[in-house]
């Protein structure tokens, strides 16, 4: 039933079938993740937090907080919400997002459609008691705003207390001057805006504090992404997520919508997000946690992402290109890869092998033995 339906939302627009999932999963529809059989354990500890799974819901889906309940349903850990915004704001003209399914691609520039921090604010404690699995919300600033960084001080101030993470996306490129927000001179003060929205909510002095994440970009220069981590140390934020979407386009991409402006995401995306993750993990050596995320369509390229450093994964695009039962298969190919491995937790394997390239050729390699 559900590939048809998957199918059937192929044929929608882009934009069309992505409503139309999120209005699927606000009634709680979807398939359910059949029990694992292998001996393993899948829950990981990130941060203070407890996760099911090590598999998670990237921000960019449920823009504004109106079907968390029903994806985690799917068999997610944890689901990201947002990038949401205190004001209001249409995002860029459609269309906006753009299929290329023979590169299993998604090329995006909705520029941060939300309906802004009041809203989200509202559907995030309507269906608090329902909730389950790890709930994180993502702030970013509004494309007009005159002050961006203290817009991520008010997002973070009216909707921490909804969720068990906040993180900061710095890194969409498509809001103007976003991304230089990345830069050391910079993130100092946008570090202190979080940490101020939290003090504002009333949850600087909570035990265990509130966790903060930031989101980065793939196509940063090796200075930056090194200023990047010693900040997030020194202000004590606790991971970071690597990677958001890349402005770069491979010489192969091709077809009606290759040459669309935006963030290129899924397949084309994977082996520059997990070079950039291991390179975090190398510098951040164990005193942040991290998200690996940026073309997981399969259990094996979870698993590479975890063998360079992650301790959590996620994904998106995948979601969006095959349907509502990929968290369940890559669920249970994680497993079946553990097993075979000779592992039984997430955590036995993560930053086993440093080298991106080589990590990844190892977890091929061993799915095709399962």
């Amino acid at each position: 039933m559900w590939g048809l339906f998957a199918k059937v939302a192929k044929c929608l627009p882009a934009e069309a079938a992505h409503r139309a999932a999120i209005v699927t999963l606000q009634h709680n529809l979807g398939p359910r993740p059949a029990r694992l059989t292998a001996k393993v354990n899948l829950k990981v500890s990130v941060a203070g937090l407890d996760f099911a799974n090590p598999l998670g819901l990237a921000a960019g889906f449920d823009k504004n907080a109106e079907c968390f309940n029903g994806a985690m349903q799917l068999g997610f850990g944890h689901v990201e919400v947002g990038t949401i915004t205190p004001k209001p704001q249409p995002g860029n003209p459609k269309p906006r997002v753009f299929r290329l399914p023979k590169h299993q691609a998604v090329i995006n520039r909705y520029g941060f459609n939300s309906h802004g921090m009041d809203a989200a604010a509202q559907n995030l404690q309507k269906m608090a008691a329902a909730r389950t699995g790890v709930l994180g919300v993502n702030v970013g600033a509004n494309k007009t705003s005159p002050a961006p960084i203290d817009d991520y001080h008010r997002a973070v101030a009216r909707l921490a207390r909804y969720a068990d993470y906040i993180t900061l996306n710095i890194s969409s490129p498509n809001t103007p001057g976003l991304r230089n927000l990345q830069t050391k001179q910079h993130l100092a003060d946008l570090l202190a805006a979080g940490r101020s929205g939290l003090a504002e909510a009333g949850l600087d002095s909570a035990l265990p504090a509130k966790p903060i994440f930031l989101k980065i970009a793939p196509d940063l220069h090796p200075g930056d992404l090194a200023a990047i981590v010693e900040s997030c140390v020194d202000a004590g934020v606790s991971g970071i997520i690597a990677t958001n979407t890349t402005l770069a386009r491979p010489e192969y991409l091709d077809g009606a919508h290759a040459a669309e402006t935006g963030g290129l995401s899924g397949a084309p995306l994977f082996e520059a997000a997990t070079a950039i993750l291991a390179d975090v993990s190398r510098r951040s050596d164990r005193r942040l946690g991290l998200i690996g995320a940026g073309g997981v369509a399969h259990g094996w390229q979870a698993y590479a992402k975890i063998l360079v450093g992650a301790d959590l994964v996620q994904l998106y695009s995948g979601l969006a290109l095959q349907g509502p039962h990929l968290p369940g298969q890559i669920l249970h190919q994680l497993a079946a890869m553990m097993d075979a491995d000779g592992v039984s937790a997430p955590d036995q394997i993560k930053g086993q092998i440093v080298d991106p390239a080589a990590a990844i050729k190892y977890a091929r390699a061993l799915c095709e033995k399962i």
